[in-house]
């Protein structure tokens, strides 16, 4: 296990990070004007897909949906690229926190390019190619921040996780006050002062979450529905989606597996001794 001084130095780069993350800039606070425009001109059947897909977040948070990953196949995958020995998620908990580094840095770079991909195919027939990628590149990143979770020891089968995991996708699309409240909700469950029906009664309506997402997207969205064109900016938009989705997941579950180590060094200075 790393010493309390290496875990310091990790837990201080993450609040730095945090702290640039209350920066924002001036197009971002208009970003969700246009779409209050677009949803009187959207035709009904996105409207109607849309709708859905707020149906499909809350049945995520509830039961996992078909969102839900197989934990086995992530579990060997990080086996392949450590030689700490994997067998439960206890396991990965315990491995060093340059491992996680890595195997969250390889992650977010495999979902940048197919998110890069995914947009620019269905950037290329404008709005009503829009309609199949914002479901879709949703599902990714919701897919993604739970093979995060896995990455530092957490099992996103559980409710309370789906709901860190609904946290971590509305911290990267959110503003500067909807970023420092879910920092301010987050600090308790790292100071282990929140029970898991805390956490989730933290989680002010999942439809808020979706509509943050959507808005977010609000005048980058514009050029994805130009015909052609929007091979373009769709590839662009989404793969700036995907990283800051993977960046906020990664930062936010290193943050609590770093202060979990450092609750476990503190358990063991201060046992008793034989």
């Amino acid at each position: 296990m790393e010493s309390k001084e290496q875990l310091a130095i990790y837990l201080e780069e993450i609040e730095k990070w945090e702290d640039d993350q209350k920066g924002l800039f001036f197009w971002e606070k208009i970003g969700r004007l246009p779409f209050k425009v677009i949803d009187k001109l959207t035709p009904k059947f996105i409207q109607a897909k849309i709708g859905i897909l707020v149906n499909e977040i809350g049945s995520y948070i509830q039961t996992g949906g078909k969102y839900l990953i197989s934990e086995k196949q992530m579990m060997k995958k990080i086996q392949k690229s450590t030689d700490y020995p994997i067998e439960a998620f206890e396991d990965i908990g315990k491995m060093p926190v340059t491992d996680m580094m890595t195997l969250s840095n390889n992650l977010q770079s495999e979902r940048s390019k197919l998110a890069t991909v995914q947009g620019a195919s269905t950037g290329i027939g404008g709005i009503f190619t829009l309609v199949i990628d914002i479901p879709v590149i949703l599902g990714m990143a919701i897919k993604t921040l739970q093979e995060i979770a896995i990455i530092h020891g957490y099992n996103p089968n559980e409710k309370q996780e789906r709901v860190f995991i609904v946290k971590c996708l509305q911290f990267a699309s959110a503003d500067i006050v909807g970023k420092e409240a879910i920092l301010n909700e987050l600090a308790s469950l790292n100071k282990k002062n929140d029970s898991a029906e805390s956490m989730i009664s933290q989680l002010k309506g999942w439809q808020e979450v979706f509509f943050t997402y959507r808005d977010n997207f609000g005048w980058k969205k514009l050029f994805q529905m130009v015909p052609v064109a929007g091979m373009v900016f769709g590839a662009i938009i989404n793969k700036g989606m995907m990283d800051d989705v993977s960046e906020a997941g990664t930062m936010l579950y290193r943050k609590r597996r770093i202060y979990e180590k450092l609750h476990e060094l503190e358990a063991v200075e201060n046992s008793p001794l034989e």
